[in-house]
């Protein structure tokens, strides 16, 4: 799943420190979510969502989920 984190953060001027406190992770979190080594729980993904001001699809890229 790619997610566009790292371009909205660059965007709002925001470091990855300040994203992470504002949706309660480390910045280890946001670093393994910018480089794709991490999947956002759907309440993280909510929470990123929200302090963007967009919805989830507008930040997480799905096509390559698997589908059921």
């Amino acid at each position: 799943m790619k997610s566009k984190i790292q371009e909205m953060r660059k965007k709002k001027k925001i470091s990855q420190e300040e994203l992470a406190m504002a949706v309660g992770v480390t910045r280890q979190t946001i670093t393994s979510l910018e480089c794709e080594k991490y999947t956002a729980s759907l309440i993280l993904a909510y929470k990123i969502a929200k302090y963007f001001e967009t919805t989830i699809e507008d930040i997480f890229d799905f096509s390559d989920v698997e589908e059921i």
